[in-house]
């Protein structure tokens, strides 16, 4: 069994203690060993201590992949705090709702965020920081020694909170996902073990800083003692020159971002002779089509989430292509997920769909602040409920078949309809909005807005859309407005799946597969 013994950063500690020569982080422009990266730790970690932030604080950072960004994460660890990496396109008043959320107390960014962070009121009474290197940040590490980091280090236990990810649900704002050290230990040793990681392999994401699945590839290399390589955003050109440097295996996750790199027009110069595994998320059609495109790397998918620190299950080389493309393999060793009957709560038989529910050492321990979902979340057996529709094989194997909850995946990217009704509901001329998933070739699926008007008002979908610009995430703008006058209604409830189909109907009727670009202001 892997080790899941001691914290987060001790995890990193037996990385730097163990691992090779040469063997670390990696960035484009930016690289370090493990031993080098633990000394920056600490060092991060002293600077904390100068900042006044002390064990149990909330620290916010805003940055996109970088060693110092993982730096930063580590090191709050190192002294008690919870990090909280914050998606680098959230606009002002999203940046504000998620710091006072988690009563930050110091927030973190990369100079390119600091306007949008240093508007008046955005930070509330959280202190900002621009930069890991920032003068006066740097100076309060002085009075600090690494011994003082390891003394606080060596208090803390795997039962301790070690990290929020703020997630999107189906509330109307995105939720604080709490992670104990357990969770992100086990994770990274139960995912190496699955994927057989050994200290010669060389581990690629592209996924930003802000992401599990970065996180949780940056944990699997540090329990694997091997070498982890990702980038501050992706673009194909850059993500082919990478994966050609040696890379053994490669956790793309979304179809946007794999055939963005198979189909560039360096893919077929391009040496991937060393890259032996693949692992994507997507329908089974385009899995195997994908698999065609690159024989000679075995792909495999995974089902998981931000509550389940990412990965609880992933498939396996042994696997056939069939398995590999219809199902998302077998949990994790640990790790329980089965299927439960949405109505009856009873387990179903295997192949009968049902809800996904997930426990073990990996699955999150509460939501930041809102104990009533956490219980509509975490069951009295300490199943989380995924609100994710599924099936489970004879052999264990677990299928992904949509989703219960009102969520849509723009991209990869979680956006739950609430949050953008709840804002869009805000313009003076409407009185009721419902957002639903208009299909797309790029993105798998968009927001589209079904508008109900007040009473003598008039508004354009234009209109709409650019009251939206600049003020929510790009990826969570509608790229479609609908206006009706009646609803397709059962009982009381409105019936989203029938506006789901009049859009994709009229979508397809026009030949339009991708939506318009929407640009931020």
């Amino acid at each position: 069994m892997s080790d899941w013994s001691g914290t987060f950063p001790d995890v990193l500690d037996r990385a730097a203690a163990a691992s090779a020569p040469g063997v670390g982080i990696e960035l484009p422009d930016e690289q370090m060993t493990w031993p080098e990266f633990a000394d920056r730790t600490v060092v991060l970690a002293r600077r904390l201590l100068g900042a006044g932030v002390q064990r149990g604080d909330r620290v916010g950072l805003v940055f996109n992949s970088a060693i110092d960004s993982y730096g930063l994460l580590i090191a709050c660890q190192r002294v008690g705090a919870i990090p909280v990496p914050i998606n680098v396109r959230f606009k002002s008043r999203e940046f504000e709702y998620v710091i006072a959320k988690a009563g930050m107390k110091l927030v973190l960014c990369d100079p390119m965020w600091a306007d949008a962070l240093l508007e008046p009121g955005v930070a509330g009474a959280a202190r900002v920081v621009v930069g890991a290197d920032d003068a006066a940040f740097a100076a309060g590490g002085e009075a600090h020694s690494a011994d003082d980091v390891r003394s606080i280090q060596a208090k803390l236990g795997p039962d301790d909170d070690a990290l929020m990810l703020f997630t999107s649900g189906t509330t109307a704002n995105p939720k604080g996902c709490v992670h104990r050290h357990l969770a992100l230990v086990a994770e990274g040793a139960l995912f190496a073990e699955r994927l057989r990681l050994t200290p010669t392999d060389r581990f690629w994401t592209p996924l930003p800083f802000f992401h599990v699945g970065g996180t949780d590839v940056l944990a699997a290399a540090m329990s694997a003692n091997c070498a982890t390589i990702q980038m501050p955003h992706f673009d194909a050109t850059l993500a082919l020159e990478q994966l050609a440097d040696g890379v053994t295996v490669a956790f793309s996750a979304f179809e946007t971002i794999w055939l963005a790199v198979l189909g560039h027009e360096n893919f077929a110069t391009t040496d991937l002779s060393a890259l032996r595994l693949v692992i994507n998320v997507a329908v089974p059609p385009s899995l195997r089509a994908m698999q065609e495109r690159l024989p000679t790397a075995i792909q495999v998918s995974c089902f998981g989430s931000t509550e389940t620190t990412g990965f609880a299950c992933v498939g396996e080389a042994e696997d056939s292509i069939m398995e590999r493309s219809e199902t998302s393999g077998k949990p994790l060793p640990g790790i329980e997920v089965t299927v439960f009957d949405p109505e009856t709560g009873k387990e179903c038989a295997p192949g009968e769909p049902g809800e996904l529910v997930v426990k073990g050492p990996t699955r999150f321990m509460y939501y930041w602040d809102e104990p009533e979902i956490t219980a509509e979340t975490i069951d009295a057996d300490g199943w989380y409920h995924s609100g994710d529709l599924g099936r489970k094989d004879a052999d264990g194997r677990i299928s992904f078949v949509g989703r219960l909850k009102d969520m849509l995946k723009v991209g990869g990217e979680n956006v739950a309809a609430a949050e953008v009704e709840s804002y869009l509901v805000q313009h003076p001329a409407v009185e009721i909005v419902q957002i639903v998933a208009a299909p797309d070739a790029r993105y798998v699926e968009v927001p589209a807005a079904f508008v109900q008007l007040r009473t003598g008002a008039t508004v354009t979908e234009q209109e709409l859309i650019d009251f939206c610009r600049g003020q929510i995430a790009t990826f969570k703008v509608p790229r479609y407005v609908r206006f009706v006058t009646e609803w397709p209604m059962s009982g009381t409830k409105i019936q989203k799946f029938k506006l789901r189909q009049e859009i994709a109907d009229e979508l397809a009727a026009a030949g339009i597969t991708e939506a318009p670009k929407i640009t931020s202001k």
